[in-house]
């Protein structure tokens, strides 16, 4: 994996919000919650970063329930690998930024 991806924050939300199963109104939800309503995910956006993430193996839809029409993900490891290495560059991100601006 590259570690120098830069996650979108859309996509660093979504993550965050499938470490428990979520299906696609939950995780509109959590993100606007999450991100103090900055991040409004439109139900296109919502299901072109799923289906892009199931092609990356980051999250993986669970079996749907007979008769339900909810799709729910997960997180997966690979996902969850991606999710850490953005949360360290966002870390080092803010401690550079913290030092240079301390140093003026």
């Amino acid at each position: 994996m590259n570690e120098n991806l830069a996650l979108t924050e859309a996509v660093y939300y979504i993550l965050l919000s499938l470490n428990t199963p979520q299906h696609g109104y939950g995780i509109m939800q959590q993100t606007e919650e999450m991100s103090g309503g900055r991040i409004k995910l439109a139900a296109g956006t919502l299901y072109g970063a799923l289906n892009s993430l199931c092609e990356k193996k980051w999250i993986i839809p669970l079996p749907v329930e007979k008769g339900s029409r909810k799709k729910e993900y997960q997180i997966t490891e690979k996902g969850k690998e991606a999710l850490t290495n953005e949360l360290q560059r966002l870390k080092e991100l803010v401690e550079n930024g913290e030092k240079i601006l301390r140093e003026e």
